[in-house]
Formats: C-alpha cells, structure tokens, sequence
C-alpha cells in the first residue's frame, strides 16, 4: 500500500510503498478515504512524543469503507471498564500503532462507526479525536447544561472549534479567545456570540464586560492566563483543561475553595462517548469546520501548516486509492 511514512525526528515524511496489514483474529482492514492530521502527529515528528517507533505510520482520525459499508474509527484502544480515567494499555492509534496516513488501516473490528449520513469523507475524517476530546469535556466532566455560558480558549484547532460546534448544538451560550482577529472573526459567522484576542493585555477585562462569568470554561494552554479563567469562571462553575501547551499555570488557590469552582483534566473518552459523540453529531447534523485539504503525497507542507498555527479548522488529507 501507499503511505506517508515516519522515519525520523526532523525529517521530512516519505511518500511511497509500506508493507501490507494483515489482519488478525477480530482485526479488519478499512480502505481509508480521507485522514486528519492532527498537533500529536506534529509533536511525533518533533520527538516530542514517548515511545516512537521508526519507520511507522503518523494518523489517528480516519474514515473510509470496510465490507461495503462508510465508517469512521474510533481512535482509542484498550480503555478499560472504568469510564473515569484510562488504563495502562490504552493507545491512540498513529503511534505505536500504524495510523491513518495511508490507503487503508488495520483496527480492531469494534473501533469502527458508521460515518454520519451528512457529512463528506474529509468532513467525517475531521471528527473522532477532536469529536471525542470535546464531547468528554463538555457532556461527562462540565455536565453541560442548555441555557449555561461557555467559554472556549484558543478558538481555531480542531478540538476547540469542534467544543464550540457542540455546545451550541446544546444550546450554550458561546464565547472565545484567539491571539487571531481573522479567526475571532470567522468564530462568530459559526454562530458564537463574540470573543476577544488574548494578545491584547486587557483581553480578560474586555470579556468580563462582554460576558460577565462563565459557567463552563474549556482550556487548552495553561500558562499565565490560567489565572485570569480562574476569576472568569461564575461561583460554582467548573474549568476543563485537555491541554497545557502555554506551560505552567500560577493562581491562587482561594479563588477556588471560596467560589466552589471545580477543574477538570481529560483526554480523549470512553467507547461509549465515541457513540455518544457520533449520535450527537448525526442527530443535530454538525459539520466540523475544514481548514485545507491536501493530497497524502503533499503531507508534508500540511505539517508545516499546522506547526505555524496558520490552520482554522481540521487539515485533512485525501487518499487516493
């Protein structure tokens, strides 16, 4: 088969020949359609990653057909029976596990959804892993509520514009934030009520007079500006946070006990959210936002979109077959 293989940090992927999956017992080949690429395949090539295995296939999200039918992948093996946290044997497909940045994929025959009706091929490669990350955050931890205020930090990726997409769905109240006036801009035309550019060194005091507080409030950075969600968060609401890319977050723990604000880490989800997700997709006809689709064998100028920040929305790839 064809595939953009990874073989070392800092250098370029290749486009050509990788040996064949053969499946196992409960195992199926899926003949990939589109993938999406997304910051942890970024990281993998940067060796930012553990455990890297050379040479190997980068992708996590992925659609295309297995025995006549359109499927999407769930991304996450071996969570375990506990829906709280992950076990010690879960993995994300796309390393170490082969991905989706090839003609077809091996998974396990219980990875597989049907594609919701609605959506393109590139569109349905656009939602597991963003889909998954933002359905946990917002529905298990932050127990949304139709009617509640939310506020989405770094509006642009994949997993944040796919947060906003959800909660509006559910009838949320949508703020946001972007170091970007273009991407604040384009937020707004999907339906969000406004937002404010967090390079301006008053940005928390604009949103403040904007939107008051905020009943749920979903984080991808950390670093300094953690403190001022803190005070943004409404007396007994609850911040998320699925990633930490700013670095270290200081505050002060009394805004916590006092207010009775809650903070929740996650990651990913359980199979049953994965089905949640896509139900909730396909009930409320969602479309996640595309950012740019390229060609596999053009895979490597897509990296290099996604490791300037330049993207809104999911970079996809189409594969030829």
């Amino acid at each position: 088969m064809k595939a953009l293989v990874y073989t070392d940090p800092g250098e370029a992927l290749q486009f050509g020949d990788y040996p064949d999956p053969t499946p196992g017992e409960g195992e199926v080949l899926v003949q990939l359609r589109a993938a999406a690429l997304n910051h942890r395949d970024v990281f993998i090539t940067q060796g930012l990653y553990p455990n890297i295995r050379t040479p190997s296939v980068l992708g996590s999200d992925g659609a295309g057909m297995y025995n006549g039918r359109e499927v999407i992948i769930n991304p996450g093996t071996g969570w375990g029976d506990n829906p709280a946290y992950p076990s010690r044997n879960y993995q994300v497909l796309g390393m170490p596990i082969d991905g989706t940045f090839a003609q077809c994929v091996l998974v396990s025959s219980d990875r597989l959804a049907p594609k919701p009706a609605h959506l393109s091929w590139e569109q349905a490669a656009a939602l597991p892993l963003g889909g998954l990350t933002a359905y946990r955050a917002l529905f298990t931890k932050a127990r949304l509520q139709s009617g509640q205020r939310v506020l989405v930090t770094g509006i642009g990726g994949g997993v944040a514009l796919m947060t906003a997409q959800l909660a509006l769905a559910a009838g949320a109240e949508v703020w946001v934030t972007s170091g970007s006036a273009e991407k604040l801009q384009r937020a707004i035309k999907l339906g969000i009520s406004g937002g404010v550019n967090y390079r301006d060194a008053d940005w928390q005091k604009q949103l403040s007079a904007l939107a008051v507080d905020f009943d749920v409030i979903v984080d991808s950075a950390g670093g300094e500006a953690f403190a001022h969600l803190v005070r943004l968060c409404r007396p007994g609401g609850c911040i998320v946070v699925y990633g930490g890319g700013k670095g270290l977050a200081t505050f002060s723990p009394q805004y916590l006990f006092w207010r009775q604000i809650s903070i929740h880490g996650t990651s990913m989800g359980a199979d049953q959210e994965f089905q949640n997700m896509v139900d909730f997709v396909a009930q409320h006809r969602i479309t996640p936002v595309i950012d740019s689709v390229y060609a596999l064998p053009d895979g490597n100028n897509a990296f290099q979109r996604m490791d300037r920040g330049l993207q809104f929305g999911k970079i996809v790839f189409s594969i030829p077959q």
